[in-house]
């Protein structure tokens, strides 16, 4: 798999793609997006990984770059927390068009059909890890009792003096 490459006229174009996406349950309304870019200024990964922009996936499929996308490592780092789902205006889900464009993936023979279940798996056990800290977290505060306010004046601080 490769990362995605922006779209040059040299590339294979499938004008059917879009539709073969928006066929499938989950990516119905991905010709709706009109590419404001509500989903990629929210996105965790895309905050890590500049490679990573759900707006131009979206673009990619809707310009017919099918082998481009399905080939690209990128559909693939998706972490399912439906932040982009939430704040897209148009209603597009992105989380379910990448389910969608990953079963697509699969089924062309671009990934073994094994590695969706293996990151899943490890989805899940991520999923678990946070859930621990997280309770933790809650049960280390509610130990602890109300903050101090000298506490959040000393972490403002060292927060600054980081900048």
């Amino acid at each position: 798999m490769k990362a995605a490459a922006s779209a040059s006229p040299a590339r294979l174009v499938s004008p059917r793609f879009k539709y073969e996406v928006a066929a499938r349950p989950g990516g119905q309304a991905i010709k709706a997006c009109f590419g404001c870019g509500v989903c990629t200024a929210g996105c965790p990964v895309a905050e890590v990984d500049a490679a990573y922009n759900p707006r131009r996936i979206i673009r990619m499929v809707l310009l017919g770059l099918e082998e481009d996308v399905l080939t690209s490592d990128l559909i693939w780092l998706c972490t399912v927390c439906f932040t982009c789902y939430a704040r897209c205006p148009q209603d597009v889900r992105f989380t379910d068009v990448m389910g969608v464009l990953r079963e697509l993936a699969v089924e062309r023979g671009y990934v073994h059909p094994s590695f969706p279940a293996r990151l899943k798996a490890m989805d899940d056990l991520a999923q678990q890890l946070r859930l621990g800290a997280a309770r933790s977290l809650a049960r280390d505060k509610a130990a602890a009792g109300p903050p101090d306010p000298g506490d959040l004046k000393r972490l403002i601080a060292e927060a600054g003096d980081k900048t």
